[in-house]
């Protein structure tokens, strides 16, 4: 892991560049990151690096979502083309090194998944995907059983748990679900069979 400014620093280019209620939730996110990294002996201090991080390209508008992927030749599915705000977790996987010097494939990779998961996912992967689901400032109906099942259930459970209220949450507003997402969950189920 290779980083070339202090947490410091990082926090105030976020705080500077994030609406302060985006940069709430980071700093939940980066905390929960850690709380679940080490209950299920993760390096913490990635977890919370990826935490904090996650939503750094939340400061470009969706308007200039495509834009700013096309200019990373990030490509652009038929799912982000009509959902472009899912363009933020991969242009921010790339923001991390451009402003706020963290050069790790695992904590970009983290930034990539942690809104659509994907297939393979790490422990890291998993652990931003549910910390940015169940962090403090969340408020929705399921979130106390989706925080319980993080003080209680295996990584994979889970994670499990997340992916599927994500799907029925998506599917209930009449939203188009990522492949990532089913790819992910199904890996799961066929993984314990």
């Amino acid at each position: 892991m290779s980083i070339s400014m202090t947490m410091d620093e990082m926090k105030a280019i976020l705080k500077s560049r994030l609406k302060p209620g985006r940069y709430r939730h980071s700093l939940g996110v980066a905390d929960t990151a850690a709380f679940l990294a080490r209950r299920f002996g993760v390096n913490e201090e990635k977890a919370y690096i990826a935490g904090l991080l996650h939503d750094c390209a939340r400061e470009y508008s969706n308007d200039a979502m495509k834009e700013e992927a096309a200019r990373r030749n990030i490509p652009i599915g038929a799912v982000e083309e009509a959902m472009p705000l899912l363009l933020h977790a991969y242009i921010g996987a790339h923001r991390i090194a451009e402003c706020y010097g963290v050069e790790d494939e695992e904590i970009a990779q983290a930034v990539w998944r942690h809104t659509v998961g994907g297939a393979g996912m790490t422990d890291l992967d998993k652990i931003i995907y549910f910390a940015d689901m169940i962090e403090p400032n969340r408020d929705y109906p399921e979130v106390e059983e989706l925080r319980q099942f993080a003080r209680e259930k295996s990584l994979d459970e889970m994670l499990l748990k997340g992916l599927s209220e994500s799907i029925i949450f998506v599917i209930q507003k009449g939203s188009l679900v990522h492949h990532d997402t089913v790819r992910a969950r199904n890996e799961i189920l066929l993984r314990n069979r």
